[in-house]
């Protein structure tokens, strides 16, 4: 007879398993590397070396990718997260990397249906009216599954037809043991010193890991998706499923049923009349506002978490379509100081301006101070004068020999700094690059330069408001100083005439006179530099009240320059 701990011991054993072959694998690459890296070149062969290292490189990629479909759970989104390190890896790992998708075959129903009823209490029969046994989705973490809600529930919510994601069955043990096993190939990476001298191995795994737990828990999935839907609130380009908390919990996710057009479904949108190239240009716009106005953002926009909903009752001026997100569980979030950087390097790259792009990355922080920037320089100077401004299409006109000897050399430059990574940039640059390609496969001629130029305007004429306040408040509060100085001198020349201020030196007399007319040339020196300042700065955005305000800057000029002695003398006392 089984003794009651056999199905534990069993999945043990599977565990046991599933770790020696990630570390087996990670222990082999790491051996290899080693010796064709760092042996080879110090013995004199280091032309043998360079010699295969691309097709090394493209060799582990795809035996990983293979070992990551097979394994499945947490490995798949190692190998996605690892296809993001563009500052880290070897393009030749990222490209072949960049493919590996997150479907794999559905977990059995039995499985799932106890699952759910064991989260939510109840028997599916009794918690939706209809439930679908065959997934809409199957991924590494969990599976979705269209249902309907009771007559109740829906009369509450104002909708019956929802989706309802279900977490893998022991997907939670899995994800532990596969990071576990990842900690101990981070301990090995950080005794090599080619890699500690670049990155921390196990600062990576620390972000990996937090971002990898959240993503299974479904509550924080979902006050992901209300936080989302109140930043844009009102905002009819965009729409967010509602949650039906009664049906949700840490494991189980029931949503209102948003599915439309996949929105790399470039046949189906031009069946609802719908063009693609506005579509790119309306997601990319989207991106950018999450990122740099609101700070929070959806760090997952792959084609199958974003959907273009067709509007067919839209009024005039109201769009006819929007776009919907879903899938909220990697959502990222940078600080207002992070923010700030990023929108200097925006605008630093809309200026196709090379060094003020460096000087951006310093002050986000991605390059360690004290870094010599030179070589960075003037790749990202020769990068925008070869190719700044061009979009997609115009890339592919670029010849394939000139496009990889530039990339190849300019990624030496950057693999060859001393790179950090903010808390959450790893999410901002896998956000980025699933945008900029989304938007290439809508419209092969879409230019990120033209999607970036006009929020970059919107922010150059920001920057230009926050600063022209900034320098009249300041401006305000000096010449009110300055102003109350007068009444204040006044004062003290009164109390000398009625006797309560004894001053027995004509010193005093001729440099309280000097006093006065410097008080009075400083108020026109600050309203000659208030008016002119604001003048110039006002000129682009509103050119007639900027020459009003430049024309009037010279009437306080001129006092300023010419005012007489002027004030009164005090008599003797």
């Amino acid at each position: 007879m089984p003794s009651a701990s056999g199905p534990e011991t069993a999945d043990a054993r599977i565990m046991r398993a599933r770790t020696r072959r990630i570390l087996r694998f990670a222990g082999r690459q790491l051996l290899t590397t080693w010796w064709w890296e760092l042996v080879l070149p110090r013995i004199g062969l280091g032309r043998l070396s360079a010699r295969g290292r691309a097709a090394r490189l493209t060799g582990a990629a795809r035996r990983f990718h293979v070992l990551a479909v097979e394994l499945g759970g947490l490995m798949i989104k190692v190998g996605q997260f690892l296809s993001s390190r563009l500052d880290v890896l070897p393009p030749e790992i990222t490209a072949e990397l960049a493919g590996l998708q997150d479907e794999v075959p559905p977990a059995p129903f039995a499985a799932i249906r106890a699952l759910a009823e064991a989260e939510l209490g109840v028997p599916l029969g009794v918690a939706f009216a209809a439930f679908d046994e065959t997934p809409v989705a199957a991924a590494s973490l969990g599976q979705a599954h269209r249902a309907r809600l009771g007559a109740r529930d829906a009369a509450d919510c104002g909708f019956a037809d929802v989706v309802v994601k279900v977490q893998r069955p022991g997907i939670a043990a899995i994800v532990e043991v596969d990071l576990n096993a990842l900690q101990r190939v981070a301990g090995w990476l950080a005794r090599l010193r080619v890699v500690s001298a670049r990155v921390d191995p196990h600062a990576l795994l620390a972000e990996f890991a937090a971002t990898s737990r959240e993503e299974i828990d479904y509550l924080h999935e979902a006050q992901g998706a209300e936080r989302f839907r109140g930043l844009f609130a009102g905002d009819p380009r965009l729409a967010v499923p509602e949650i039906v908390w009664e049906r949700t919990t840490r494991r189980v996710l029931t949503l209102s049923d948003v599915t439309a057009i996949k929105i790399n479904d470039v046949d189906a949108l031009r069946a609802a009349g719908i063009d693609p190239a506005e579509v790119a240009k309306a997601f990319a716009e989207a991106m950018f506002e999450q990122l740099f106005a609101h700070g929070y953002f959806h760090a997952d926009p792959h084609p199958g978490n974003v959907f273009v909903t067709p509007v067919p009752d839209a009024r005039d001026g109201a769009p006819a379509w929007r776009l919907t997100f879903i899938d909220f569980g990697m959502m990222g979030e940078v600080t207002d100081e992070l923010r700030g950087g990023l929108r200097r390097l925006l605008i630093a790259a809309a200026g196709r301006d090379g060094r003020g792009l460096v000087r951006g990355i310093q002050d986000v922080g991605i390059l360690v101070p004290g870094a010599d920037t030179a070589e960075l320089e003037r790749a990202m100077t020769a990068l925008f004068d070869r190719f700044g401004g061009m979009g997609f299409a115009q890339l592919r006109k670029v010849d394939e020999r000139e496009f990889r000897d530039f990339g190849r050399e300019f990624g030496s430059v950057v693999r060859s700094l001393p790179l950090q990574l903010p808390e959450n940039f790893l999410l901002v640059i896998r956000s980025m690059s699933l945008t900029s390609g989304v938007c290439s496969a809508l419209d092969p001629e879409f230019n990120i330069w033209d999607a970036i130029e006009p929020y970059a305007t919107r922010l150059l004429r920001e920057e230009a408001g926050n600063a022209l306040l900034g320098f009249l408040r300041e401006a305000a509060a000096t010449a009110g100083m300055v102003l109350r100085l007068p009444q204040r001198i006044d004062a003290l020349i009164t109390r000398v005439h009625q006797g309560t201020v004894t001053v027995a030196t004509p010193v005093v007399d001729r440099r309280l006179g000097r006093l006065e007319r410097l008080v009075r040339r400083a108020v026109g020196a600050v309203l000659f530099a208030g008016l002119l300042i604001g003048g110039i700065l006002l000129l682009p955005l509103a050119t007639p009240l900027g020459i009003v305000l430049m024309s009037a800057s010279a009437l306080p000029l001129a006092y300023a320059a010419f005012a007489g002695p002027g004030g009164r003398r005090p008599g003797p006392g």
